[in-house]
Order: structure tokens, then sequence, then C-alpha cells
């Protein structure tokens, strides 16, 4: 019997992004499902006295965006409350904007903010810079996070919170940065950062009501962008305690998909691993689902602790001869670790930025597979640098390739990498077609707040089609690996949605799937590519229901 719609949507030019390529005018929504999708006229048929008629006025109209790769604490809390800072800062803006804060706060107040670019990251290690972001807080402890979200930059009031002298031995997995006379600078590499970021939290006095703003946030900042499935890439016990109180209170605008810690995070505190794991079963439901286990393999190339099958280019303030990075697990223990979560019924999204840590990722999935076969379900996030021989193997063991178009453009992150990466390697980024070719799910992910300050899809998206800087400009990254806008708008919708195991229930406009969908302000596939950033978001529903209406 055909259910009477809630909702019907007619006028619209719509792309269901499903198998087939179908294209419509007008769907059906009952009971937070597409029922019929066709014409207006046999649409417009199916309503109701009580169903609600929305007239898309010629527009496109397309499936939600299903973001592979975000970190929702860290971008919720960048919005609500961090001190913001353009990534272009220099220094001294810097030290502008930490006074300006200061001037507002109490005498011992956290100021706690980002994102610091990485070029400007890449000059920080000076003990002169150091005075003059200590003379901003006026005493205050600083904590500035980079655009990669791997490193910070703490004033002297922070470390001696953190307890960290000159004396103090580098924490496992991180660098307390120190200048060629051995004092320290105040730059935190990886798992230093760590530090900094526990002697932060203890400082704040109710952690949970933090979080669940921070989420909250998060989930508008989304939806605004169009995203209505997001894969939380790096999930703690509180991030999970956060989003389901505010299901469990109608406040949760966002379906996640959560990833699981398998060691220590950067950015928070917590437990980790098999307990973290164990922890986790209590929770899931519609919006909520718990579904993967993130892997660090190793750092990023800008501090040079992406690990690398050639060597960095030399460094100008420090001698790294020969260095080109380390993977943070051997390969036994690698294959250990996705043991656990494969056994435990999860997937695997495993960080490896660099083109050795890439392969040996490869080939402990490899050994999975001959264990496991083809069930378990893995994503190699950012596969930035990849070697022509390990391409084919994504699609020959099914990985998942998350890619993050935001990490080329509109990021300056491209200048800090021509810096330290060789050009030849630098040449064949990011080889999304070669990977589509060979096989693989590509899947966008936004990566969001690393590389840029919001979640913009169609910054996205347009990259992945041009190549370019938004709006076009001379300078291009790799351009022979150009997506089809088709190509590129199905890695942001369906394509994550099935490497997310929730292909049958999310990606498409489909009879049966969550009526997820967006209304937009201009028909892509009738613009310049070169004008996709210019998007706007018009609305955006979860299940049927408007999430997000953009102001007048």
């Amino acid at each position: 019997m055909t259910r009477t719609p809630d909702l019907i949507v007619v006028n619209a030019a719509v792309f269901t992004a499903d198998p087939a390529g179908t294209t419509a005018e007008a769907f059906a929504v009952a009971d937070g499902e597409f029922t019929t999708v066709g014409s207006s006229a046999e649409v417009s048929r199916l309503a109701g006295p009580d169903t609600t008629v929305v007239d898309a006025g010629g527009r496109m109209v397309m499936p939600g965006i299903c973001d592979v790769h975000t970190h929702l604490s860290l971008g919720g809390a960048l919005v609500a409350w961090d001190l913001p800072i353009a990534p272009h800062f220099g220094v001294d803006e810097i030290c502008e904007t930490v006074a300006a804060r200061a001037a507002r706060l109490g005498p011992e107040e956290w100021i706690v903010g980002g994102v610091v670019g990485s070029t400007t990251m890449d000059g920080l290690a000076d003990v002169d810079l150091l005075a003059s972001l200590d003379r901003a807080a006026a005493g205050r402890p600083v904590l500035l996070r980079d655009d990669t979200q791997h490193n910070r930059w703490v004033n002297s009031a922070a470390l001696r919170a953190m307890g960290v002298t000159e004396d103090s031995p580098d924490p496992e997995g991180g660098t307390y940065v120190r200048d060629d006379r051995g004092r320290l600078t105040g730059v935190l590499w990886e798992q230093a950062s760590r530090v900094a970021e526990e002697a932060f939290a203890a400082s704040v006095e109710d952690p949970e009501a933090r979080h669940r703003v921070s989420f909250a946030t998060a989930a508008q900042v989304c939806n605004r962008h169009g995203i209505t499935t997001a894969c939380d890439a790096a999930t703690t016990e509180s991030a999970l305690r956060a989003l389901s109180a505010l299901e469990a209170d109608g406040e949760l605008t966002l379906r996640v998909v959560t990833s699981t810690v398998a060691r220590p995070l950067l950015a928070e505190t917590g437990i980790s691993g098999k307990e973290l794991l164990a922890v986790s079963e209590r929770f899931g439901s519609e919006l909520l689902h718990v579904g993967f286990v993130k892997v660090f393999l190793d750092g990023v190339p800008m501090t040079r602790t992406a690990a690398m099958l050639d060597p960095y280019l030399p460094h100008g303030c420090s001698d790294h001869g020969e260095e080109s990075g380390e993977c943070l697990y051997d390969p036994d223990a690698l294959v250990e670790e996705l043991e656990t979560a494969v056994s435990a019924g999860r997937g695997v999204k495993i960080h490896a930025a660099g083109d050795a840590s890439t392969r040996m990722a490869l080939d402990a999935i490899a050994v999975i597979r001959e264990r496991h076969g083809s069930g378990p379900v893995f994503h190699l996030a950012h596969p930035e640098y990849v070697t022509p021989s390990d391409v084919r193997r994504f699609g020959e063991l099914g990985v998942v390739a998350d890619a993050s178009p935001y990490l080329w453009y509109p990021s300056i992150i491209q200048d800090s990498l021509a810096a330290c990466v060789p050009a030849e390697v630098i040449e064949r980024a990011w080889p999304l077609a070669d990977l589509l070719a060979a096989g693989a799910n590509v899947s966008a992910g936004s990566d969001w707040p690393a590389g840029a300050p919001t979640p913009h899809t169609w910054t996205g998206i347009e990259t992945m089609v041009t190549r370019e800087a938004p709006g076009g400009g001379e300078e291009t990254v790799n351009p022979a690996q150009r997506l089809t806008l088709r190509e590129a708008l199905v890695s942001f919708t369906r394509r994550p949605a099935e490497a997310l195991g929730l292909g049958e229930r999310v990606g498409s406009i489909e009879p049966g799937k969550s009526a997820d969908f967006l209304v937009l302000s201009q028909n892509l596939f009738e613009v310049d590519a070169r004008r996709i950033h210019e998007t706007d978001v018009l609305a955006t529903y979860l299940r049927g229901s408007r999430v997000h209406a953009a102001e007048a």
C-alpha cells in the first residue's frame, strides 16, 4: 500500500547519485524515507491534504553530503569556543589577536585557538618569537593549533602548566622543539601536542557541557554546508556520550559514524584501544553508528613526520640529513592492531600521509584479507602520495581512498609541502583518477578543521574537478587526475555512504532510503566548474525534516 507523503518536492533538477545516473523532477517522502522518484506530474498526484509541497523553482536538488573524514569536536570547538586565527596570519598578526583576547579574560584563563598556517609554523622555532607570544598573553597560558591539527604553538605559561622544562625528555612519538642552543621554543610536534591538550583539559570546569556545545555547533556547521552524514575520524568516550545525549534530546541534526581511537590522541584525553572499543559497544542508534577504529600510522609531511620512501628536502633551521619519517607501528604490530579491530566487527580508518606508510598499510591489509576475506572495511586516509605500483592495490584489496581535497586548495599547506617534499613526488599527488580507474572507492572528506576553517563542500568538489585554486588560476596540482563533475559528486555522496557501511540507507535519492537531501542555489551542471565554490545550500533535510534554511 502506497503511503501518503508527508512531503513532496516538485519542479526540481534532481541529481539522484544512483548507480544508473537517473535524473528526475520530483520525489515524495513518507516517514522520513524517499518513496517515489519521478516526474512532477506523477509525484504531485500522490499528495494528500496534509502533505507539505516544496516547489524547488527549477533548482538543483541532490542527496545530502556524506563527509567520510571530519573531526567534529575540534571543528565545533573552533567555532563555539576558540580564538579564530586565519591560516595566512604571520607572527605579528597572531600576537595582536592573542593580545586582544587576553584583554577580555581573567589572569589565569587559557587562550586556545587556531589555526596557525603551516608556512607560519615552519618559522616558529625561535625563542624571540616565544617571548612575543608571552608578552601578548600577559601571563595567560596559550595553546594554538596548526592547520594539520598535529602540531601546536604554546607559550611559556602553557609549558609551565604542562610541567615541561628544558630538561624534559621528548614524549614518545612527539617533540618539544628546541633551538640550536637547546632552549624550548614553544613549538610542539605530534604527541607533544597531547601534553598541552591534557594541561588545557584539566582547566575546563565542565568538560561534558563544553563537549555538548562543541558537537551541537559542529552539526549546525555541517548542515549549513549540506552535510547530513559524517564520519568522526577520531572518537573518544566523551564524544560518544555527548553525541548520544544530543540525540536523546532530539538535538542531533547529523548522522554520525564514529572511529574510536586505537592509541591516545593528540587533541583529546581519555581511554583508547581495547578499553574504548569495549565501552563503545554500549552506543549505537539511527543517528549514531559505532563503526570504525582509527589508527595513526604516521604524522604529516610538513613536520617531516610522515613516512616517505624518499628523503625529505634539507630543512633551513635544522639538519634532518637523509631522514624520511617513520611509521608509528612496525609491520607485525600494525597487523595485530587491525586484527583487534576486525575481530570486534569494526572497520579501520588508517591515517597514512606518506607513500611509505601507505605501502605498509596496504601490506598489513593484504595479510588481513588472507585471514578474513573481503568483508572487513579499510579506509586509507589522505592518499596524497601513493607510488604508481601501489595505486592498483587499492582496487585489488578493496581499500577506500579517503581523499581530502581541502588539503591541497585553498590551504597554504601546499607552500609548506613544497619546502620539504621533492618536486617529483608532489607532481604525482592525489592520484584520484588513477585510483578510480583501478577500481577503488574514492570517497571525499573535509578533514575539518584541518586544512580549512569550514567543511566547505563546494570548494572540495570544485578542486576535485579543476585541480586548481577556487575560481581558477595558473597553478595546478597534478591536473591529469581531474575528475568529472559526476565523479566528484558521487565521491561526496554515494561512495562515502557505501564506504561507511550505510549504502543501503543514505547516499542517493532512491525509494527506501533516508530522505536526506539539499536544495542548492545553482545547478552545478550548468555553471562553469570554476564557479562551483560559489554554491550556497538553501536548505538541508535530514530524514525529511529541514535542519538548515539559508537566510533570505
